[in-house]
């Protein structure tokens, strides 16, 4: 489940109200970054030293956290050393200059580690995003969820020499995205998982149709404060309805990734769609998924501390959140037994975000026994299908793949033979 709000973060990007201002000048301005050790995982932290009006203003970065701009008060500046600290969140970091590097401590709430700053941020790359111009047609669209009513604006891609023409129609998918606001391509650290999956898809004779999350991108309108996944299924459901208004195509399928794949099923049990890929969606219920998702993501980090069940609903800050109070309660068996087309569901056995074990274990085991229904669980997989060293989430941004060369195969080759 994309459930990033409910993540471990070593640095909670909460209001921190102090900013460092130091008067005085240094040759340490300017940008240095690092890794820190985190368990068996790195975390990259960048340390921002700027010169404004006689003062120098120092700020951190968590880049694999999304969390930028932090501000650090200066203990200690000088032209070869610095000591700085976050009160907010325990963190405090001293080095002296050597051999062009900082190399110091980084100190948090008991946690101690070395840290060595270079100087300069490092570019991440991204090779597998494609670029214009596409070999295939595009179209912008909306379609409009009048229940919740919200308008939804998304990307429609044609397959590659698709001729409207022609009497033979393409199949098409709706891709659903994971929890959280997320734009058309389900962008994460500057990877753009949907815009590849269309583009391979498109490149295989495949229609797909991508869309903004409802209040953000271009789609507007739509409670998203108190709004649950069945409130998104809504969406969803709006999508498949509109593209099978079109009458263009021979198949209507959906993929849904880690929340959209409980969409899906939501949706597969009402024979809304004609085949569901299930990229890491969840097959147990939604307290238990959590809990061996925060345990999963605290072992990556060295913490052996365990929540149980009963800890996480007795968490009154989550449980001020509507979706969070669905969630726990939600169990996709049901929906799963229930869903009677097709079904490809897949994961990686390094995902600690949907933990295939016992997930897509489930999933197998509820789904109806058909030989069009396919499992698949990928080794060395992350809940990004990315290829990975350990699964934590620190590493989505690290790694420059953005989704497994096998998995796209794969997902084309099983819609293809339906």
């Amino acid at each position: 489940m994309n459930i990033r709000k409910l993540l471990f973060l070593l640095l909670t990007f909460t209001a921190i109200a102090a900013q460092a201002q130091v008067q005085a000048t240094t040759a340490l301005i300017g940008s240095w970054s690092g890794k820190l050790k985190v368990g068996s995982s790195a975390l990259t932290l960048v340390f921002h030293l700027e010169q404004a009006d006689g003062y120098i203003k120092v700020s951190m970065d968590s880049p694999d956290q999304s969390a930028k701009g932090i501000p650090v008060l200066k203990e200690y500046l000088s032209d070869d050393s610095l000591a700085v600290k976050v009160e907010a969140l325990g963190i405090t970091y001293s080095a002296r200059l050597k051999e062009g590097k900082l190399d110091g401590t980084f100190t948090q709430m008991g946690f101690s580690a070395p840290l060595e700053l270079t100087r300069g941020i490092s570019q991440v790359k991204r090779p597998q995003t494609p670029q214009q111009p596409y070999p295939y047609t595009t179209e912008e669209v909306t379609f409009r969820n009048e229940k919740d009513g919200a308008t939804l604006a998304g990307t429609l891609t044609w397959p590659i020499g698709y001729d409207p023409k022609s009497h033979k129609k393409p199949t098409v998918v709706l891709l659903v995205t994971g929890s959280g606001q997320q734009n058309r391509d389900e962008e994460i650290f500057e990877h753009k998982p949907f815009l590849v999956i269309a583009d391979y898809l498109a490149r295989q004779g495949i229609a797909s149709l991508r869309y903004d999350d409802r209040a953000t991108g271009a789609s507007f309108g739509g409670d998203i404060t108190s709004a649950t996944t069945e409130d998104f299924s809504c969406d969803a459901a709006a999508g498949l309805k509109f593209l099978q208004g079109m009458k263009a195509f021979s198949k209507v399928g959906l993929i849904g990734h880690s929340e959209g794949g409980a969409i899906a099923f939501i949706l597969g049990a009402k024979g809304m769609t004609d085949f569901v890929v299930s990229m890491a969606g969840p097959g147990v219920k939604g307290d238990t998924l959590l809990v061996m998702q925060q345990n999963r993501v605290a072992e990556l980090m060295g913490i052996t501390t365990k929540t149980s069940i009963a800890q996480l609903r007795k968490n009154e800050q989550l449980l001020k959140a509507r979706w969070f109070r669905w969630f726990i309660d939600y169990d996709p068996s049901a929906d799963i037994k229930s869903t009677h087309c097709p079904v490809f569901a897949i994961n990686g056995n390094c995902d600690c975000q949907v933990i295939s074990l016992q997930n897509l274990t489930a999933i197998e085991q509820l789904l109806p026994k058909t030989k069009m229904n396919r499992v698949k669980e990928y080794t060395g997989l992350n809940h990004l299908f990315q290829h990975c060293s350990t699964g934590n989430t620190n590493e989505y941004r690290q790694i420059e793949e953005t989704i497994s060369a096998e998995v796209l195969s794969d997902i084309a080759e099983w819609i293809k033979g339906l």
